[in-house]
C-alpha cells in the first residue's frame, strides 16, 4: 500500500510542477493597452496609444529564451484633446511623418520575485535607440496572462519637445504603463 501511495504522491507531483511552467505566445492586442502620463504647466495629463502590434514568447520555465516586441503606431496617440495629438505628430515631439513608429525590442528577462520580472531592451523612438529596463508583474488570472510595466521615458533621451516646448511646460519626465494580456499556451 506505500508503494501505491508513493506512486500517486510522485504522480501528483509531476502534475502540480506541470502547472507551474505558464507559457504565453500570443497577444491580445484588443484587451492590452499602452498609456502615458506627463505633467503640463503642473497639472497630471493621461493618454494611450489605440494602435499597436506586439510578440511574446515567455515560458516561466524558459527565461533564457524569452522574448517580446512592440511596435507602436505613434499616429495614434490620443492625448485628451485635438489640439495636444495635432502638436505631438509635428518634427518637435514625435515627428511621425518620418518615424511613424516606436519599437521595443527585449533581449533579455531576469525574475526578480515570484511573478516580477526586469525585462531589458531596447526602445527606438524618433530614430534615437536606448537600452532601457522595464520592471513587470506577471498577474496569472484562470488561463490569461497579464503583464503590467511601466517605463519612466526621460524625453530628453529622445529628442522629444524640441524648440519651444524644451522648457518645463511639459514634464521632461513621461510614465509610459502598458497592459499586455495574452492567454495561456
Amino acid at each position: 500500500m506505500s508503494i501505491r501511495l508513493l506512486l500517486v504522491a510522485a504522480c501528483s507531483l509531476c502534475v502540480v510542477c506541470t502547472a507551474q511552467a505558464v507559457e504565453y505566445t500570443r497577444v491580445n492586442t484588443t484587451a492590452s493597452q499602452i498609456s502615458f502620463t506627463y505633467n503640463q504647466m503642473g497639472s497630471p495629463m493621461y493618454g494611450t496609444f489605440g494602435k499597436f502590434e506586439a510578440t511574446l514568447d515567455f515560458d516561466t520555465n524558459n527565461l533564457a529564451n524569452a522574448r517580446t516586441t512592440l511596435h507602436i503606431d505613434l499616429n495614434s496617440i490620443d492625448a485628451g484633446s485635438e489640439d495636444a495629438n495635432t502638436e505631438l505628430v509635428k518634427p518637435a515631439w514625435f515627428d511621425t511623418e518620418k518615424f511613424p513608429v516606436a519599437v521595443f525590442e527585449s533581449s533579455h528577462f531576469t525574475q526578480v520575485a515570484e511573478h516580477h520580472y526586469l525585462m531589458a531592451g531596447q526602445l527606438t523612438l524618433k530614430g534615437i535607440t536606448r537600452e532601457v529596463q522595464v520592471p513587470v508583474e506577471l498577474k496569472p488570472d484562470s488561463a490569461i496572462g497579464i503583464f503590467d510595466g511601466e517605463l519612466v521615458l526621460k524625453r530628453d533621451e529622445f529628442g522629444l519637445g524640441a524648440g519651444e516646448w524644451a522648457d518645463t511646460v511639459v514634464s521632461k519626465d513621461i510614465a509610459i504603463k502598458f497592459k499586455v494580456v495574452a492567454p495561456q499556451q
